[in-house]
């Protein structure tokens, strides 16, 4: 019998069908080859659940993963993951969130739960450590995300930790997220988990825990911790005074903030009126961090328009500010912000949201759309009460452009015809996040072969492209230019690796800040578990978890036909701008990928690749 440290080689499975649980344990030498969060979880779904079901059916499991460093004293170790296959795509799905819930659920003696079944009536869930109820949630149903969080409080632990599903979720839109910890809210917000959520009838999970995860070396790990945070500290200021919204000025200079649904190259003035810098100075109450976090980038804001003017919670996001501003070409700061705020509620993607009105608004300007199919509403560049409007329609799937918005940008495109997917900025069915593969050409790798399709963390290119975080930390030292194509494959490669890693360990990506390295986060994962990897090794595990969710897509018949760009980022330059005159070297940059993968020239992995790590038993 082995001695788990940092975690706990279990989790709970609960059968939504009978109302019962069970303990799964899970192997030693699975958490040392997959590290846990989205890397385990994957071993889970990729070996024990049925890939080709849809989604949307009992037999997809909902699993809850934390990160292998959840609830210790590694710096902003708050992530964890939701996993399955994604309702909005019908591929591998994989959704990160920071706040305190995955600490939580550390807490409970458990490193994960998985939902699966579903329920025949709305129910709620409350794991109090090793206890677990189901709760009628009835007088549930039908509420927003904050009203139904203070009510499941009410029904548990005024201190519990909650997951909720909002209307969207209930009516299972394609871009419904799960939210926790609301109002200071923090989403699950990618691939449609929301959904999934409402179609087992689970509105929401409540967990409080008193166990505590034995370390291995408390004190080693405190003196690592010590160390990092200085440099974290002092090179995350922005972050720390203005949030990730206070970086979209930085973003429009470098030519890489999407603007006019990715048609224009500068909106200086725009950027700044929309920008943490502006909130601070204007609607911003407040701010607030994550578990073991020092940086506190999260900022509080007051609603003040719309129907729940003078609320107070979770500021926008840059992705929601690009999502709800640059994009449509909308400045109204107070706009945005009560659109992040009814996303919150109603529990909606604000990347797929903003993107699919951003198309929506393209194919009107070409006839595509009509005042007859928007229920009235004239979609024009710039607007803005009307944002709030179409968002109440597309979280209650109401009968035309609500439902039709709905589906998410791929969907809605495809079913509007002619040449509406030509303005679906979208991979794998999923809309891009909130950067341009013409600024910094990493994101040409990731864009293309990111396994959950358009997520912009599954690389982080233009960060360290941008010099936020040196190349060297992954081990790449060779000539690379922005908008070049030489090495960019190994560039981009190294980075999506480590990146993996971060989602499997529960670390927050901002602390690339302070400059981590794979030998860093080996002497981190040792100090808590007593392992003795290297940083070869954790590069190792990296290429092993990438590949691992890469093989559960190839089941799914997923290829090089589906490793693809927009034809607007390959053919379409932004004229103005720092990526003026920049077009992807896509062909180039591939095939330098998928030999530096060792994938064949369809994009499937190897046998021989799989051998290399140890994945060809599974």
């Amino acid at each position: 019998m082995w001695t788990a440290f940092g975690y706990w080689g279990k989790v709970l499975e609960i059968d939504l069908n009978s109302q019962t649980t069970k303990e799964v344990p899970i192997k030693n030498e699975v958490y040392k080859k997959f590290l846990g969060g989205s890397g385990v979880a994957a071993y889970l779904l990729y070996n024990n659940y049925d890939y080709t079901k849809p989604a949307l059916s009992e037999e997809n499991p909902l699993i809850f993963m934390t990160g292998l460093l959840n609830g210790t004293l590694a710096p902003s170790s708050a992530r964890s993951s939701v996993v399955g296959k994604s309702p909005l795509t019908e591929i591998w799905g994989e959704a990160n969130v920071g706040g305190h819930w995955g600490a939580e659920v550390k807490k409970t003696g458990y490193d994960g739960f998985i939902l699966k079944g579903v329920s025949d009536k709305p129910v709620a869930i409350y794991i109090n450590d090793d206890k677990v109820q189901f709760l009628d949630a009835q007088d549930l149903w039908g509420k927003d995300v904050f009203e139904a969080s203070d009510l499941m409080r009410s029904k548990t632990d005024e201190k519990a930790r909650i997951a909720c599903i909002g209307i969207a979720g209930e009516n299972q839109i394609k871009m419904a997220s799960i939210m926790m910890d609301a109002p200071v809210t923090r989403t699950a917000g990618r691939c449609g988990f929301g959904a999934l959520m409402g179609y087992k009838k689970v509105k929401a999970v409540a967990v409080k825990g008193t166990k505590k995860v034995e370390l291995h070396d408390k004190a080693k790990l405190q003196a690592f911790t010590k160390e990092f945070t200085q440099v974290l500290k002092t090179n995350a200021a922005i972050l720390h005074d203005f949030g990730t919204l206070g970086t979209i000025q930085g973003v429009e200079s470098e030519g890489d903030l999407p603007i006019k649904n990715w048609t224009l190259g500068s909106w200086e003035e725009g950027a700044y009126k929309i920008s943490g810098q502006m909130l601070a100075e204007t609607i911003q109450t407040g701010h607030h961090a994550c578990h073991a976090c020092t940086i506190r980038c999260g900022k509080e804001a007051k609603v003040t328009v719309g129907p729940y003017k003078g609320a107070i919670g979770h500021a926008p996001e840059y992705e929601t500010g690009a999502a709800f501003g640059s994009l449509i070409l909308n400045d109204d700061l107070e706009i945005i912000a009560a659109c992040n705020d009814l996303c919150n509620r109603y529990g909606m993607d604000t990347i797929e949201a903003g993107s699919t009105i951003a198309m929506a608004i393209e194919a009107y300007e070409n006839g595509l759309l009509t005042k007859r199919d928007t229920g009235g509403i004239e979609l024009k560049w710039g607007i803005k009460e009307e944002l709030l409007e179409i968002l109440e329609k597309m979280a209650n799937n109401k009968v035309g452009i609500g439902r039709l918005l709905a589906q998410g940008v791929k969907r809605a495109a495809d079913e509007i015809g002619g040449i509406a997917p030509e303005f679906a900025i979208q991979s794998k069915g999923q809309a891009f996040a909130m950067h341009d593969p013409r600024a910094y050409t990493t994101m040409v790798a990731d864009y293309a072969t990111c396994n959950r399709g358009g997520c912009h963390l599954e690389c982080l290119g233009y960060f360290s492209e941008g010099g936020a975080y040196p190349a060297k930390c992954v081990g790449f030292t060779k000539p690379s230019e922005p908008h070049g194509y030489e090495n960019k494959a190994e560039y981009a490669v190294r980075l999506m690796n480590f990146m993996t890693v971060f989602n499997s360990l529960g670390l927050c990506k901002f602390i690339m800040l302070g400059q981590i390295t794979p030998e860093m986060a080996s002497q981190w994962i040792n100090a808590a578990t007593g392992w003795d990897l290297t940083g070869k090794d954790v590069e190792l595990a990296g290429d092993r978890l990438f590949n691992i969710k890469r093989m559960y897509n190839n089941r799914l018949g997923l290829s090089r036909k589906d490793d693809v760009l927009p034809q607007r980022m390959l053919l379409h330059d932004r004229q103005t701008g720092a990526a003026a005159g920049s077009l992807p070297y896509y062909s180039r940059i591939m095939k330098d990928l998928y030999d530096y993968r060792k994938w064949n020239a369809e994009g499937i992995i190897t046998e021989e690749k799989k051998q290399e790590l140890g994945l060809d038993t599974l």
